[in-house]
């Protein structure tokens, strides 16, 4: 199954040899989400997901995310996969009611690429397709291997790209994941992971 728009639906780092001397790539970016179910603080690694890093800060340092929302939840019982489990809550913004603050797709990293691990509390773009990742992103709950490259969640093996991890707030993920979610959808493959009640993502910013 993959991840789906609603509309369709302390990491080692690499170093590089710079004037004959070692160098560390960039450094993580803090980064401060506030819902109205808590705040959750993430640490994203632009050294190993350069692409996928710098997309999500665009849409953080121009404001896209305005209007985005927490909607989407995978657990036990809502999840029709049982070859391929996966736990996480699913936000970004609706590609019909804010089409004006999307961005083009971007390339995809795998995680073979970046070495993030969908581990707990990791951050991760959703997609259709390998290069169709736009705003949609997800944070994970315990260990999702079947969403890194070669897993098997998606049929084309390529995975999700991951790009940083939940520093502080995974209470708050796990809060808005046990949220009452059965609202109708016309998509089967999501039947009871929309959330009742939406939780609103109020602010994203650079910590």
């Amino acid at each position: 199954m993959k991840l789906v728009r609603r509309t369709a639906l302390g990491a080692a780092f690499g170093l590089m040899l710079c004037g004959g001397a070692w160098a560390a790539g960039p450094a993580p970016v803090a980064v401060v989400m506030t819902t109205d179910a808590g705040v959750v603080e993430l640490e994203l690694y632009p050294a190993k997901a350069p692409v996928t890093t710098a997309n999500f800060l665009r849409y953080v340092d121009e404001g896209r995310y305005a209007g985005a929302q927490f909607y989407r939840v995978v657990r036990a019982g809502t999840d029709p996969n049982p070859n391929a489990p996966i736990q996480v809550i699913q936000g970004g913004i609706d590609s019909d009611a804010h089409r004006g603050q999307m961005l083009a797709p971007i390339a995809h990293e795998t995680t073979g690429q970046t070495g993030i691990s969908h581990t707990d509390g990791v951050i991760s773009m959703a997609r259709d397709g390998p290069g169709t990742a736009t705003s949609e992103f997800f944070i994970t709950l315990g260990d999702n291997a079947s969403l890194d490259q070669g897993g098997k969640r998606n049929p084309d093996g390529a995975g999700y790209a991951a790009f940083g991890r939940v520093t502080k707030g995974m209470d708050v993920v796990r809060v808005i994941q046990a949220m009452p979610s059965d609202a109708p959808t016309p998509e089967p493959i999501v039947r009871g992971q929309i959330l009742e009640k939406p939780v609103q993502i109020l602010s994203v910013k650079r910590k």
